[in-house]
């Protein structure tokens, strides 16, 4: 499958400004670099490379107008350079298996790459191979999301991980108790990249993954999406028919400056709104109303 990469070099202290940029123009996997080191997928949150000049490079769908995001960020960064060429799949899938780092999250669950074997006999495992989706609990927007979880998926809840990349929400949630799990995306490599990680799981028979115009009419006890601002305002209304009352839904992916915003759209729809914010992400949850 045909991408585009498109690679930002500039320095150092405007590398989250640039990646919140590129991540809302719809950057599949970003990866930063240094002339000499190999990439890193998703730094630890918080961190900041030591390099002076940092290399970003973004894939992005054939179809994305990549062209006018090189002229924002040429502007944006004065004397940074911006290229964009054609990228095939193929030469981009064999960095990825090195994205998912082993860690713990919370007290009960344990991330691990597909293959590690060195897993807590006392926490619940999820293993992750990456594919091309976004996705592997390190970046601060899926970091929130699977803490809020860990702490609050019951044994027979069900869950709608809404922009599933690489599915690791729905598949936290069904290691932690979820009866059964919806996860939905409009890319086809999500969708690929999920199902291979559910039956890694063993969690196939327990997960629906498709596209979300293939979404049977059910409403769920927790809907999660980490998505972007502009698409979870949008989607307010369909989110809240997907919930069952008192059921909870948890949003992600959003800056800071755009909390507002998407609160106030989903103010209809939710009560006892929370916000948790995390190196300029935010987590907004709230419990669907009655009626």
């Amino acid at each position: 499958m045909r991408r585009q990469r498109l690679t930002l070099e500039l320095a150092a202290e405007h590398v989250p400004t640039a990646e919140a940029l590129l991540t809302l123009a719809g950057a599949e996997t970003i990866a930063l670099r240094d002339a000499a080191d190999d990439a890193v997928f998703e730094p630890e949150p918080g961190t900041t490379p030591l390099w002076p000049t940092v290399v970003l490079d973004a894939l992005f769908p054939d179809a994305t107008d990549v062209e006018s995001l090189r002229q924002l960020l040429a502007t944006a960064f004065p004397g940074a350079s911006v290229n964009v060429e054609a990228f095939e799949e193929a030469a981009w899938a064999p960095r990825l298996a090195q994205a998912v780092k082993a860690r713990a999250i919370g007290t009960r669950l344990w991330l691990a790459p597909a293959t590690d074997t060195d897993v807590p006999s006392d926490r619940l495992v999820v293993r992750i191979n990456m594919g091309l989706a976004f996705g592997t609990g390190e970046h601060a927007t899926t970091a929130l999301c699977l803490e809020w979880l860990e702490r609050h998926i019951a044994s027979g809840m069900t869950i709608l991980d809404y922009g599933c990349g690489s599915g690791i929400l729905a598949l936290a949630a069904l290691a932690l108790g979820a009866r059964f799990a919806y996860a939905v995306d409009n890319d086809p490599q999500a969708l690929t990249a999920t199902r291979a990680n559910a039956a890694l799981n063993g969690a196939a028979e327990r997960v629906f993954v498709d596209a979300p115009e293939k979404l049977p009419n059910a409403a769920v006890d927790v809907l999660a999406a980490n998505i972007l601002a502009g698409p979870l305002i949008e989607l307010a209304p369909t989110f809240a028919t997907r919930v069952v009352p008192g059921g909870a839904v948890v949003l992600s992916g959003i800056l800071e400056t755009q909390a507002a915003r998407v609160a106030a759209a989903y103010a209809p729809y939710l009560e006892h709104v929370e916000q948790t914010t995390r190196d300029g992400w935010v987590r907004l949850v709230g419990s669907r109303k009655a009626g």
